[in-house]
């Protein structure tokens, strides 16, 4: 094995703790340290557990200090259902590039770095190919934010191969995993009593049992492999064939549109059914593994014997589930357990030391000898007093660093909280700043609303008033002009060729009495306008009527009117028909008096 000294980034997560302990078993790897921001969920041994995040500063000295020369990342989320999406962009791609900037620069000890991807990389779409090959491209643009995060992870993991060509990078892109003990999105589907379907669908699956991706790892970290493999079991089901193995009834209970808004209906029932697990329960995925079984890979479970045995711990969980005690990590018990000169059982196997702990006590000894002195010691032992208070002051000087680096990691954790707290606050303003700036804008358009609603009734108001004021303008026109004697300012006999419906409606009048008579009153003129347009047209609307509905309309008009009209008439349309038409009116009716008297 070339990796002797390994640093396993997420180790409070499924896959770093399995990891860890696999490779605890091997006894060339000399040591194995653990880093991750949460406390470890599983029992180790021989892995050291150092409680840091993705901050490069502070792994770069982890692996300074401890001499790193592979490093196996487990921390990507691959499922969007664990964790928001802002949580899993900061540890999916920012937590990356500080992982890998912690392991850049020329005087860094790391040689290998082993990343744990996903086939998410190539999505779900209804014309990709049936299987897909480590040379091939995303197709289609990622849709989700899952699929966005391992594009972009996966795409620092290739700048910092071509920028450091001296270190191994291999990418591992896993299919769907199942197995007794993770816990994913489609485990819990295909626990449910009846496995819910896309109407219209039944896509093609591929999964990988879960021993096989720790295995997968394992070589990985053995072997010099640099480059991208996919990992996935033999075989392809179909949906409905899972179902079948599992021996559970399936229902299309999903519509083919509007899905993202059934399964959100499904959420209060406890069925979560993330965004990138949409696409693959409608079209499906597969991937080619032959690349990886070449460089000597070997899967121990297909296709289907991981949907059978995940079928046999479903059966027995409900049986088995009480008597697994789950493990909790307490920081001074495995601190007694693993440095107590008391604690026997477990020691080096058969009181022997091996030659990878001999080489590690070598060491031990001439770091000692350099701090306390062990060359000043003479055969007759003289200054063995005073390499004893060199050894003590050491021991004090190295107790005094200890609770130092333990106050400072208090006061880091604390200001850390502090930071937490501020942003959880600060964010808490800000979504209150939005509801309420989103409140008040909705107050206002509200007032708008209401403030046009009045605009339009006045208007109309306005509108109403001013044609009634117009109705009995024209009413009180027409009285006057059928009140005034002699008819117009014309004389009698041009009222003798007026028309025959003239004649007829017009009473007969006594002769006039040779009194003189009194002036007419004056005709009703158009209210003034500004010179720069031109006087409307006496009829509403004039301009959309046709010459015929123009020329019917002609009769009841007085002279003034009819003036007017004609005037308007060439100054627009320009007529022939309307304009003779107004000139008869105008020859055969006594001038400023309407027609229909």
């Amino acid at each position: 094995m070339d990796s002797k000294r390994i640093l396993v980034t997420g180790l409070s997560t499924y896959w770093g703790g399995r990891l860890a302990q696999a490779l605890e078993a091997f006894d060339e790897v000399e040591a194995v340290i653990g880093v991750a921001a949460e406390e470890p969920q599983v029992e180790l041994e021989r892995t050291e557990y150092v409680k840091v995040g993705a901050q490069h500063a502070l792994l770069r000295r982890v692996v300074e200090a401890a001499e790193i020369d592979t490093v196996v990342d487990t921390r990507l989320v691959v499922d969007s259902v664990t964790t928001t999406p802002g949580r899993a962009h900061e540890n999916n791609v920012i937590g990356t590039m500080n992982i890998l900037a912690a392991c850049s620069g020329a005087d860094s000890p790391v040689r290998k770095v082993v990343f744990k991807s996903s086939t998410h990389f190539y999505g779900c779409e209804q014309d990709d190919p049936a299987f897909f090959d480590e040379t091939m491209d995303r197709p289609h643009p990622p849709k989700t934010p899952i699929e966005r995060d391992i594009v972009e992870a996966e795409a620092s993991l290739g700048d910092f191969a071509e920028r450091n060509p001296d270190v191994s990078v291999t990418v591992l892109r896993f299919a769907n995993v199942l197995g007794p003990d993770v816990r994913t999105s489609h485990i819990h589907l295909l626990s449910l009593p009846v496995v819910p379907m896309i109407l219209g669908f039944d896509p093609p699956y591929q999964f990988v049992h879960e021993d096989d991706v720790v295995h997968a790892l394992e070589h990985a970290v053995k072997h010099d492999l640099p480059g991208v493999y996919n990992v996935a079991g033999d075989g392809v089901l179909a949906l409905t064939e899972v179902a079948g193995l599992l021996e559970k009834p399936y229902l299309p209970m999903l519509p083919p549109w509007g899905t993202g808004l059934a399964t959100a209906a499904l959420q209060p029932l406890g069925i979560r059914v993330p965004p990138e697990m949409l696409a693959q329960m409608r079209y499906g995925r597969g991937v080619d593994n032959r690349r990886y079984k070449a460089k000597g890979f070997h899967y121990k479970h297909t296709t289907r014997e991981t949907v059978l045995k995940l079928g046999e711990h479903l059966r027995l969980d409900p049986i088995l589930r009480g008597a697994r005690e789950p493990y909790r990590y307490e920081r001074e018990v495995e601190e007694f357990l693993r440095w107590s000169p008391h604690v026997r059982k477990g020691r080096a196997r058969g009181g022997v030391l091996g030659k990878d702990q001999l080489a590690e006590l070598r060491r031990l000894l001439a770091g000692y000898s350099e701090t306390g002195g062990l060359e000043d010691l003479d055969p007759d032992g003289a200054g063995h007093t005073a390499t004893e208070e060199r050894a003590r002051a050491a021991e004090a000087r190295a107790a005094e660093a200890e609770a130092l680096a333990r106050e400072a990691g208090e006061r880091a954790a604390r200001a850390e909280a502090s930071a937490q707290e501020t942003a959880e606050r600060a964010i808490d303003r800000a979504k209150k700043a939005e509801r309420r700036a989103a409140e008040a804008a909705l107050k206002a358009t509200e007032r708008a609303k209401k403030a046009e609603r009045r605009a339009r009734a006045a208007a109309d108001e306005a509108l109403e008033l001013a044609a009634q004021a117009e109705r009995r303008a024209r009413a009180a026109a027409g009285q006057a002009a059928g009140k005034a004697p002699g008819g117009g300012a014309e004389g009698g006999p041009a009222a003798e060729g007026a028309g025959p419906a003239t004649r007829a409606e017009t009473p007969e009048r006594p002769e006039p009495q040779p009194e003189p008579r009194p002036e007419p009153p004056p005709e009703p003129r158009p209210e003034p306008r500004p010179p720069a347009s031109p006087p409307a047209a006496p009829l509403d609307h004039y301009d959309d009527l046709a010459a015929e509905e123009v020329v019917a309309m002609l009769e009841p008009l007085a002279a003034s009117d009819l003036r007017m009209l004609r005037d308007h008439e060439r100054r627009h349309a320009n007529r022939g028909a309307v304009i003779e038409a107004i000139d008869a009116a105008l020859s055969g009716r006594p001038a400023g008096r309407a027609g229909a008297g």
